[in-house]
């Protein structure tokens, strides 16, 4: 089954480590996206460069910026093939953001 971790985060946190810290993680990430069961993965960029789009009446609106306001917003995703729940959590546990006080969202990819 797959699995997609959502990784969440605070702007802003990354730049509080050292750089010896930063290039830790980023070989930490890196790894995890070598890893076979690991089918996608993407840091999604910075959150200020976002668009959000709605349709009201047939027509598209745009807004500068991310859909909600919040404390962490979303920052990137594995799509992770694993023989289990138990097996996802434990690829989630090593993601640094999850120990950086961000936290990863686990859920199931739905197959259509």
């Amino acid at each position: 089954m797959q699995y997609a971790l959502l990784i969440y985060g605070a702007e802003g946190r990354w730049e509080q480590h050292s750089e010896e810290e930063q290039q830790a993680m980023t070989q930490e990430y890196m790894a995890i996206g070598r890893d076979p069961k690991t089918k996608a993965g993407a840091d999604l960029g910075e959150l200020s460069k976002s668009t959000t789009v709605r349709v009201e009446n047939g027509k598209a609106l745009t807004t500068d910026g991310p859909f909600a306001e919040t404390k962490e917003a979303l920052g990137g995703y594995y799509l992770f093939e694993a023989d289990d729940l138990d097996a996802a959590l434990e690829l989630a546990a090593r993601i640094p953001a999850a120990r950086m006080g961000g936290a990863v969202e686990v859920r199931p990819v739905v197959e259509h």
